[in-house]
């Protein structure tokens, strides 16, 4: 054995062993209970970073903790490889975004694997592979057969200078979060998937995932956001059309004086008058490059434009003024508010600013509000008052009368509405999949029949950025032949938005040399659901609503049984640094730091708070560096004992030297030992010390087993192990059991494999066993290991301590009190006083009371 922890060497040899061997290669075994885990897959930017080396040593811990186990376990890797970033660096250097793309992958591949993760690398797939999206164009075609697709005009969230669309939650304050310019409402022709239509099952099936983190489920609860109430009929005035609003809250009809419009609602400009027609149009032009998310809260400035038209309220019927407003969104409801200024704070503000008159329908038992002196909205309970026959009823139970009257009527229905919208999945970019739809002057949209797929993307492109995307002047991908009559054709120039890629890769991991089709049955039984999903909880309502989504599809086109895709969700913490920065020359990268001094121009640095690693401001430890310098395991070792894994974790250079200083105190304990231990057979020891590092021993083989499983405290796991090292240097093997000193340290080893499963391998095979570790199984406690055969209890006189006795683990109630009572420092305090009640609490302390 050599003396030094040489872990570079170590870490390669086994690498290389691992890849040799295929050692983490699995394939279906109905007689072993199977285990998916799973962490979301990279970007392939080019080079992995510190949030990249937490997440997946967390997923590693676990998946090697159950392979220990026994289960058979699937844990594969791929990439998210399509979308805007990639075309946008591809710009930038002035390259091909699929040169740029794989040379990306082929690197982070190479550092993933120095990282020693347990993956499948068999089952790899990058989502811009031809073998990947061909299967996603056929879902997108039997989507379309099954009416879950579809194209219509619609405003988007529109860069400009990305020439793309954006989702909802890619627009952050208004602007790109791609390239950070202001993002501005562009009508365009979209694609959609009818996500709509599983709302009300994606809402019920929240309350079933017991292993997600409850914020998860509260947000895409909140982004369905269910609510039951009316839509009602406005007619407008001199016209044969109507506007129609949805409310929850036709309690409060009768107090409705005008109506408010979105100003994307498709009848804005309809019903503008000739003299309002230029103000209109420059409102809407206006509130175009207002971000929607502001434009929806509370403390956003309230605007809007009298259209020149009027509607009636059905109720009272009274003409009440038309307005645009930049508060109301087409993305709720029908994109029509019928605006009561009395009882709502945006409609309040919105009628003072505007002059439009109020109408109380609603106030408190006792009370009679005037319009003319309200300094605000009554927004909470009452008795209806200026609403006809329902005077004097409790406005919660006029709800449903005035429902039920609606109906009667015809001018209103029951209904429930979800604030989520269909997913609009068309991008105006190149890199991505392409959307696999022809139009035919004769025929219309056509799709691509299933033996002409893949629709494959053309490589053979100049992809500048400007002028909207390079497959629009690309003419033989651009033009073909319809299939339904023979004439020309033109192709679907938008791809897919990149979220469509990874709403079902999971599945495909489970069979992704499958050639009959997107998904096998048999393998996606075996596999799905994926038993431990780890991702950020920045993918809440994107990502992880779209993947449900598409499990629910993928179902009801007979491709899979699941009806969701992830039994338990970790969402893991942010790695986070300090920043720094010079007066003069802005952040500065740690290296930049000398002395405390900016090395460039020798100014003190200003350190800053700790915020999460980004290049932007210069906060980041390059993971190669760092194993350089350390090797994978401290790395590993470090990122998994800082912080529990669903919280933030501050770097500390201190923390990384603690972790390689641990691990070479416990390659010093084999060392030392090893001449002792090597011929030693694993024994138990009837010497006290014996008895005491063996129940240790196994006291830590059962605190890290459940610290592990199931609820990843692995920075208590690892503090463990750490407990029983350094009983094992105050254990003194010569003089007691080698066979127990053997039994510490191999417990030592197993239980560190999952962590730093490099170093756990060498020591293994060092300490003379032959296969890998992980054949020898996760190690079990013994049950009796763990009883003691003396305990320290505490005495106390009249409460506070006065001394400690050692007795028999099974010492009778009488024998502790005696004990307890001939202790020298107690007879010292109950001297000369009479004792009048001696407690003992078993197990635990005796208390003499006395007076």
């Amino acid at each position: 054995m050599q003396e030094r922890y040489d872990a570079a060497a170590i870490e390669e040899r086994w690498q290389q062993q691992w890849d040799e061997q295929q050692s983490f290669a699995v394939t279906e075994d109905s007689a072993r209970q199977k285990y998916y885990l799973l962490e979301m897959f990279p970007y392939p930017s080019g080079r992995i970073h510190m949030g990249h080396v937490r997440n997946y040593s967390i997923g590693d811990v676990v998946a090697r903790f159950k392979r220990m186990q026994g289960f058979n376990v699937l844990h594969p890797m791929g990439w998210d490889a399509f979308g805007m970033p990639a075309e946008n660096a591809a710009i930038q250097h002035g390259t091909h975004p699929a040169k740029w793309t794989y040379e990306n992958i082929a690197h982070m591949r190479s550092q993933l694997k120095k990282m020693g993760f347990a993956y499948d690398w068999q089952r790899e797939f990058a989502t811009c592979d031809v073998d990947y999206y061909r299967w996603e164009q056929l879902i997108f075609l039997k989507m379309y057969e099954k009416g879950l697709t579809y194209k219509k005009s619609s405003f988007v969230n529109w860069c400009e200078p990305c020439q793309t669309v954006l989702a909802n939650e890619q627009v952050e304050d208004g602007r790109c979060w791609r390239c950070d310019c202001e993002v501005e409402q562009k009508e365009l022709e979209q694609w959609f998937f009818k996500i709509t239509d599983y709302a009300q099952e994606l809402l019920d099936e929240t309350y079933n995932l017991s292993g997600w983190p409850d914020p998860v489920l509260t947000m895409q609860r909140n982004w369905i956001g269910r609510s039951t109430g009316c839509e009602i009929d406005f007619p407008v005035d001199g016209s044969d059309n109507a506007i129609t609003v949805f409310t929850t809250r036709q309690d409060t009809l009768f107090g409705a004086t005008f109506m408010s419009l979105a100003p994307e609602h498709p009848m804005a400009l309809e019903l503008a008058s000739a003299e309002q027609r230029s103000v209109v149009e420059a409102f809407i032009a206006k509130v175009r490059r207002q971000d929607k998310t502001k434009r929806a809260s509370g403390d956003y400035e309230k605007e809007g434009v009298f259209t020149g038209a009027f509607c009636i309220n059905p109720v009272t019927l009274q003409r009440i003024p038309v307005y645009l407003a930049n508060f109301v969104l087409m993305d709720y409801g029908t994109g029509a508010v019928m605006a009561v200024p009395t009882h709502d704070q945006r409609d309040f503000e919105f009628a003072g600013k505007y002059d439009i008159p109020l109408q109380v329908v609603i106030q408190p038992e006792g009370e009679a509000f005037d319009p003319a002196t309200m300094t605000e909205a009554w927004t909470g309970p009452g008795v209806m008052v200026n609403s006809a026959q329902f005077d004097g009823l409790d406005n919660e139970a006029a709800k449903e009368k005035i429902a039920d009257y609606l109906e009667q009527e015809g001018i209103g229905r029951k209904t429930v509405n979800f604030r989520l919208r269909d997913w609009g999945v068309s991008r105006q970019r190149y890199w991505g999949t392409p959307i696999p739809i022809l139009y035919c002057d004769v025929c219309g949209a056509v799709p691509v029949p299933e033996d002409q797929l893949p629709v494959v993307l053309p490589q053979d492109v100049s992809v500048s950025g400007e002028g909207g995307s390079p497959l629009a002047r690309h003419e033989a991908f651009l033009y073909t032949d319809c299939p339904q009559c023979g004439g020309k054709a033109r192709r679907e120039t938008d791809t897919f938005d990149t979220f469509v890629e990874s709403s079902w890769y999971f599945a495909r991991y489970a069979c992704p040399q499958f050639s009959d089709g997107p998904i096998d049955r048999s393998a996606a039984d075996y596999w799905l659901p994926i038993d431990q999903y780890i991702g950020g909880i920045e993918h809440a309502v994107m990502h992880l609503l779209y993947a449900r989504f598409f499990t629910k599809v993928l179902r009801d086109l007979d491709m899979m049984t699941v009806d969701e895709p992830f039994t338990n969700l970790l969402t893991q913490g942010m790695v986070c640094m300090e920043t720094r920065s010079c007066p003069e020359h802005g952040w500065l990268f740690p290296e930049e730091e000398v002395d405390g001094c900016c090395s460039k121009c020798g100014q003190k640095v200003i350190l800053g708070r700790n915020e999460k690693m980004s290049k932007s401001k210069k906060n980041v430890v390059d993971p190669d560096q760092l194993i350089n310098r350390y090797g994978a395991d401290t790395a590993r070792l470090f990122s998994l004992f800082a912080a529990p894994p669903e919280k933030d974790l501050e770097w500390n250079e201190q923390g990384v030297e603690g972790c390689y200083r641990f691990l070479n105190r416990v390659w010093r304990a084999v060392y030392d030992n090893f001449d002792l231990v090597s011929d030693a057979s694993l024994q138990r020891e009837s010497s006290d010390g014996g008895k005491a590092l063996r129940r240790q021993t196994h006291r830590t083989i059962k605190k890290v087993t459940e610290d592990i499983d199931g609820s990843f405290h692995f920075n208590t796991a690892i503090s463990a192990v750490m407990e029983l090292v350094n009983a094992i240097y105050g254990f003194d093997a010569k003089e007691q059991c080698p066979g127990v000193m053997r039994e510490a340290l191999e417990t030592v080893v197993l239980l560190l494999a999952p962590f730093v499963p490099h170093f756990s391998e060498e020591l293994w095979s060092v300490l003379g066993h032959t296969g890998g570790i992980e054949q020898a199984g996760w190690p079990t406690f013994d049950p009796a290991a763990l009883v003691e055969d003396e305990k320290t209890i505490v005495v106390q006189v009249n409460g506070k301590v006065r001394g400690k006795v050692t007795v028999p683990a099974d010492a009778a109630e009488e024998a502790v009190q005696a004990a307890a009572l001939a202790e020298d420092n107690v007879i010292r305090f109950i001297e000369g006083k009479t004792v009048r009640k001696v407690i003992v609490v078993p197990g635990r302390l005796v208390n003499v009371v006395v007076s």
